[in-house]
């Protein structure tokens, strides 16, 4: 009888290594005054940064119940009908609870998976950062009505110092908790922000987990940075082709000279309106040279395109899909304009997003 006992222990730690949850069961309760029936919504963003719907729930005695299926961790939120606020949730297979007070969702105590008891974590701590701020605050206002000169300048000296340690709160947590989708949600957060360099936002993404990696939000940034490699300097300019203002088809290739600079701009784009001049002193001042400039249009329309051509005496060369942030933009990752780079005669980019003097200061370098 004992020959069995090694095979049978083996199979239990088996059974026990290979139990995971095959789904989720968030179950619910909403404290205050709250109808049954009323409706609780479960949505998350979709590609455009738009909530959509998933699921929906009814309320009966302050309880609500979602059950379903999670192949990976991903952000989501609860609302709740005619109540102000959400509930940030991340549903991932386990048992979820969610217990918060109508009129402070915001407050909601969420336990029961790995993700989110994270999750939890982060947000206590980043509660009391501002919490910390705001008693700063309130003692700062004081110190002014009573004319406390010393207070107030220790007590700024001490902001200071908060918020510093506020900006290296959240990149502390995502290169301490590699194994959290909030830090896949930070790491995007600082590569659209454009917060860090593009090589320690790349370092950042390579610490996280197997897992975390193949989540919706690890799979959208290594997709942007897989876009910043191919267009780091250094890089070789993706070439694209687009309408010109008279209809025809332009492709990068075709206008490159010694330098040329890519410009994205749009008729809408204040900042970008606000450099064409310099720009145009620039184009005027080293086309000669073997400057070419490729105007990039994110415009909506095309009749405001070609009357900011013609208004901010734009005369090289230009092409737009009059799609907003199109293809193109997604091409060079541009989330935000003006932008431009600079490439040597091979279609190499030698620098990126300089303005006003830095501008022309490189391409006299390259130029002289």
């Amino acid at each position: 009888m004992k020959k069995f006992v090694l095979p049978l222990l083996l199979s239990g730690i088996l059974m026990a290594c290979n139990t995971s949850p095959e789904g989720f069961k968030l179950e619910g309760t909403l404290n205050g005054e709250i109808e049954n029936g009323t409706q609780v919504f479960l949505k998350k963003t979709d590609e455009a940064n738009q909530l959509i719907e998933i699921d929906t729930a009814t309320i009966e005695n302050g309880k609500f119940t979602f059950t379903g299926s999670s192949s990976m961790p991903e952000l989501h939120y609860l609302l709740v009908n005619s109540v102000r606020g959400n509930i940030p949730v991340v549903i991932e297979n386990g048992n979820i609870e969610v217990s918060a007070q109508k009129d402070s969702l915001a407050f909601a105590k969420i336990e029961g998976t790995l993700q989110n008891d994270l999750f939890a974590d982060f947000l206590k701590d980043s509660r009391s950062l501002a919490q910390r701020a705001k008693s700063m605050s309130d003692e700062m206002r004081n110190a002014s009505g009573i004319n406390d000169t010393a207070s107030m300048a220790s007590l700024r000296d001490e902001y200071f110092e908060l918020q510093e340690e506020a900006k290296t709160f959240e990149l502390k947590f995502a290169k301490e908790n590699p194994d959290a989708l909030i830090s896949a949600l930070i790491i995007e957060k600082v590569l659209t922000t454009k917060a860090l360099p593009e090589k320690e936002i790349q370092e950042l993404y390579d610490a996280l987990s197997p897992k975390i990696k193949e989540t919706v939000v690890g799979q959208r940034i290594k997709g942007k940075l897989d876009k910043l490699v191919s267009t780091a300097i250094g890089a070789k300019a993706p070439n694209f082709s687009a309408p010109t203002p008279t209809g025809d088809e332009l492709a990068l290739n075709d206008v490159l000279g010694k330098v040329t600079i890519v410009d994205f701009w749009a008729a809408w784009c204040k900042p970008c309106r606000a450099e064409n001049p310099n720009v145009v002193q620039v184009y005027n001042k080293y086309h000669d040279k073997g400057l070419n400039i490729l105007g990039v249009s994110l415009d909506r329309r095309a009749e405001d395109w070609t009357k900011a051509i013609e208004e901010d005496g734009l005369v090289w060369n230009h092409v737009s899909n009059i799609q907003y942030f199109d293809e193109i933009a997604e091409l060079y990752n541009v989330r935000a304009i003006p932008a431009t780079f600079i490439l040597d005669e091979n279609g190499v980019i030698i620098a990126k997003d300089l303005r006003g003097p830095a501008l022309e200061n490189k391409i006299s370098e390259l130029l002289q």
